[in-house]
Formats: structure tokens, sequence, C-alpha cells
């Protein structure tokens, strides 16, 4: 039986991937900020089987936590299989009037987070020949506008992992990334504006949206067939495709779809 840590596992794609996991027959350790949610979520699925659900209330950013999460790991839950770094932030607001401190929020959760997860666990996943699996997104490959900071803290995860992939081959850990697009999840809803508040606009989103659970079972089927990268939405592939090739032409449609962003809010 595979033990598999799940971050941002109480909502949206994280409680789907909590479910998918938990169905397929692992044990499950899920962390999320949010105590009450993360509490319930794991109640419901420890009514089916107690002794394969296990959580923990764990800020991403907060490196003494993750070191402490780490050393439990260690000692009282058996090691570890599988990372799923899914905990996510994004913000809809023009760069320029994004107060700095918003782009430090984004880069922390989206990017140092799960750069320190993976590597405190990776001496976890080398005992086991385990994995990582990151949650990044198309903005990671391709510009949106109104996502200036969450693009580049997408971009930058994307990169740490392609590198790290090839370092820690010779171990037997495997890397895949995930680039989901458009999904109905609480991410959106709790984005941030420029001034760090709730933003104050609906997103804009071009293609269709699916939900969590459509995300979830594809993660883990690309993840037990050895994939590097999951690029589960054909349209958005080709839209970062349409940005490599003619980028003059992706930034004019980009601006068309986008418009609502350059209003100001």
């Amino acid at each position: 039986m595979k033990t598999v840590l799940i971050t941002g596992a109480a909502s949206g794609l994280g409680w789907a991937l909590s479910q998918q996991a938990f169905s397929l027959g692992h044990r499950v350790i899920m962390t999320d900020m949010n105590a009450l949610l993360l509490a319930a979520r794991a109640d419901a699925l420890a009514s089916q089987d107690p002794s394969r659900v296990s959580f923990h209330r764990l800020d991403v950013t907060d490196s003494e936590a993750i070191t402490a999460l780490v050393a439990l790991l260690k000692e009282k839950e058996g090691g570890l299989d599988v990372l799923i770094n899914n905990a996510g932030i994004t913000h809809r607001s023009l760069a320029d009037k994004t107060d700095i401190a918003v782009f430090r929020k984004v880069m922390a959760v989206d990017w140092q987070a799960p750069v320190e997860m993976a590597v405190a666990c990776l001496p976890l996943l080398k005992l086991s020949g385990g994995g990582i699996i990151n949650i990044g997104s198309m903005a990671g490959w391709m510009p949106v506008l109104g996502r200036a900071g969450y693009c580049s803290a997408k971009s930058a995860l994307s990169q740490f992992f392609e590198v790290l992939r090839g370092e820690v081959a010779q171990y037997g850990v495997h890397i895949l990334m995930v680039y989901p697009s458009f999904l109905d999840t609480p991410i959106e809803t709790n984005a941030l504006g420029h001034d760090g508040q709730p933003a104050a606009h609906p997103r804009s989103m071009v293609g269709a949206m699916q939900t969590p659970e459509w995300m979830a079972e594809r993660v883990f089927e690309a993840y037990y067939r050895k994939k590097k990268r999951l690029f589960p939405d054909r349209f958005t592939w080709f839209a970062s495709l349409l940005w490599r090739l003619a980028p003059d032409f992706y930034q004019r449609m980009m601006v068309r779809k986008f418009a609502s962003e350059l209003e100001p809010h």
C-alpha cells in the first residue's frame, strides 16, 4: 500500500486527488491551511477506513512546519511514496497596479513551497523509489493577461522540476508535471486582487471548464503510466503551441479574449 501526501487537500483539486488516491487503495496524508474543513474531509474518508487516512494542518510557506511534518513522516507515518504539490494561489490584477507583496505571496505558495516540500521529502522518496506530482498550469507555458505573478511562479515551478527530474532519475524517483487550464476550483474564487484582497472581478477564460474529479483521474493515470508531463486540455495545449510558433499573433488573440483584464478594477 502506497502512502500519498497531498497539500491543499481540503478543497478543489486537492480534495478530488485525496478521494481518488483513497479509492485506488492508497494511504492518504492530507494537509491544508483550513483546519476545520480539512478535519471534516479526512473524517469523510476515515469513515470508510480510518487506517488509511491522516491529516495535518500545514502552512506550506512555513519552512519549520515543513521540516516538522517530514520528521513526522519518518517517525510515525511509515515513510512516503508520492508527494503531490497541489496547494496554490493566484491573482487577477495588472502588473503595474499590483502590490509587490501580492507577487511575493504568489511566488511563496506556488514556487517556493513545492520546492521546499520536494527537497525535504526527497530522502524518503529515494528510499521508496517514489515520486512527485506537481500541479502546474498552462499559465506557466504561455502568458495570460492579469496573471503576471502567477505565470512567473508556474513557469519557475516547471523549470525547477524539469531540472530536478534529470538529477533524481538515478534514484528511481519519478516526477510528473501536470498542466491544467481552467478548473472549477476555489483557487480562482479566492484569487487575490491588486491590493491582496479578494479580486473584485470575475475571471476571463477560454475553452471549457473541467471538474476537479475529471482532472484527478487523469493525474493518477498519467503518474502510473510514468508520464513526465500531462496536458489534459487540448485547446490550451494548442494555445501554448501557438505562443511558441507565432507569439505576436498569440498576443493579439490574448488581448482580444482577455480584454476585460485591461479595464480598471
